[in-house]
């Protein structure tokens, strides 16, 4: 990345130098024995189910990135956070996560349309380290799936408490999953169907010695999904283990988007994946019964999206659903921008579409989808 290595990035660096040096191997596959501090799972509450994102929200969550995180690259960061944030206020209501030493820095950035909750935080995916919340049949929760930096590829002691200290501060029922994920690897449609990559869920850097069946069942208890679709995805090649949002998304029930790579990308493990998940979801029916409409919108340049790098990955299907917008990515290829942004526009009518600049969050290994993390409005 023409110099440049990423938060995510340097962290998968780091871990793989020190699995290399104690097993006296070469490379990283990221499927080392997980360090778990869960606790005990919780009885999933009864008519449970997660919400597709489009359906109206009560708030955001994002967090405010810190400077141990970021180093040289904060300021550019926290610019692009708050900017992402006060445009969200403007139609939904925000909560900013900042660490008590950066609240004040955090409250001018934002504004007072964005409300900041003093949390010690550290980065600002709070797509993975935040609670997922669902509905039940007596109301709202949330479930904490245990963040653990990826499959303790960095540690995250505080981020890894960001989840339960969200309900806690909201008020809001807990539930602690049997498993450990994130929230940016899981896509539901809203009406049954549950789509994930493998390598993501079924990785004993997080769920060591589960079967596929055996999380397959525990995501349809907690999420209320009666189908899986499962992509097998790329471990050990970056931090996430490739969560789907960057890779396929529901528009609606029975509609995939699919983030594709850009023309003349090299074959590589994710230009494989991206085609053998093309291949499962041009195959697959949903919940209903229903084949799978699949949709591509081609990925930003890397040549022409600025000071990136061959390896920047610019996918515009990394965007958040507001209450009647859509918040997506702007990376600087104009021609790919402005025809991402005008599929989208075509794919969720009614909405209006904020394209925001984001190469920092980008270039630091995720998406606007990844900054946030919704609470849907409350009821059954």
């Amino acid at each position: 990345m023409s110099g440049f290595r990423s938060s995510r990035q340097k962290a998968l660096s780091r871990l793989c130098a020190l699995m290399a040096a104690a097993a006296a191997v070469a490379g990283c596959s990221g499927t080392g024995g997980a360090r778990t501090t869960r606790d005990k799972p919780d009885p999933v509450p009864v008519g449970s189910r997660m919400p597709e994102e489009g359906e109206r929200h009560q708030r955001t969550y994002m967090a405010y990135p810190s400077e141990q995180i970021w180093e040289q690259d904060t300021p550019g960061v926290r610019s692009e956070v708050a900017a992402v944030a006060r445009a969200i206020a403007e139609y939904e209501p925000v909560t900013l996560l900042a660490d008590p030493q950066d609240a004040a820095e955090a409250r001018k950035a934002v504004g007072p349309e964005v409300t900041v909750m003093e949390q010690p935080v550290e980065d600002l995916w709070i797509r993975d380290s935040g609670p997922t919340f669902i509905r039940t049949g007596q109301g709202l929760a949330g479930i904490d799936f245990h963040f653990n930096g990826w499959g303790n590829k960095r540690e995250h002691p505080r981020d890894a408490k960001v989840a339960a200290r969200i309900l806690s501060e909201e008020g809001v029922r807990r539930v602690s999953a049997p498993l450990t994920a994130e929230g940016g690897s899981l896509e539901v449609d809203g009406a049954g169907t549950l789509l994930v990559t493998e390598s993501s869920l079924v990785n004993d850097n997080r769920n060591p010695g589960k079967s596929r069946d055996q999380i397959e069942s525990e995501l349809k208890e907690l999420l209320g999904v009666r189908k899986v679709i499962w992509v097998k995805g790329v471990k050990g090649k970056d931090i996430t283990d490739y969560h789907i949002d960057s890779l396929a998304r529901f528009v609606r029930p029975g509609v995939v988007v699919m983030s594709r790579p850009a023309p003349g990308t090299v074959d590589d493990d994710f230009t494989r994946a991206y085609q053998q998940a093309r291949d499962v979801l041009g195959k697959a029916t949903d919940a209903e019964g229903r084949t799978l409409q699949i949709i591509g919108i081609t990925e930003a340049d890397p040549g022409k999206a600025g000071q990136h790098g061959a390896d920047f990955l610019g996918s515009y299907v990394n965007y958040y659903l507001v209450n009647g917008a859509v918040i997506m990515p702007r990376f600087g290829d104009k021609g790919a921008d402005q025809r991402a942004a005008a599929q989208v526009r075509e794919l969720y009518p009614g909405r209006e579409v904020r394209q925001l600049d984001i190469s920092t969050i980008a270039t630091g290994g995720g998406g606007i989808h990844c900054a946030t993390q919704q609470r849907p409005q409350d009821g059954p």
